[in-house]
């Protein structure tokens, strides 16, 4: 024979020190805003990211690049994530690194492409997809 317990589920609201609104936003009207005491959610411009991560392959190459152009020692850390301005380039430097880059790959980076170049991760991106656009 088959028995069963009871059981009860209780929802309660939201506390007092939760603040929950709606407010329009950009055009968008009745946006949910959600307030908690150490986080807040406020509105602001709407962005979007694409993005793809190139192979590993095409990182270490733009890496290796990017040591030669500020002659960094061969053991110094420069990965995926390393910000150009952190590892001590600077705007002649960056153009260097990207000219380097477009030898060795065979591409050719507009200028606006170039200038949003920020890290290690942005250069081997954009080469992946000037590439791929090459080869299409």
């Amino acid at each position: 024979m088959a028995s069963s317990t009871g059981f009860s589920l209780n929802f309660s609201p939201l506390s007092t020190s939760f603040k929950h609104n709606q407010v329009p936003h950009h055009g968008i009207s009745n946006v949910n805003l959600l307030s908690l005491p150490s986080l807040r959610i406020r509105p602001g411009p709407l962005r979007l990211r694409v993005s793809c991560a190139a192979k590993p392959e095409t990182v270490d190459k733009v890496c290796s690049i990017v040591r030669k152009q500020l002659a960094l020692p061969e053991d110094s850390s420069v990965t995926g994530e390393s910000k150009f301005a952190a590892l001590g380039a600077d705007s002649l430097d960056t153009v260097e690194i990207v000219m380097g880059l477009e030898e060795e790959f065979g591409i050719s980076v507009e200028e606006e492409s170039a200038q949003s170049i920020v890290t290690v991760q942005d250069a081997a991106d954009l080469i992946e997809k000037l590439v791929e656009k090459k080869d299409a």
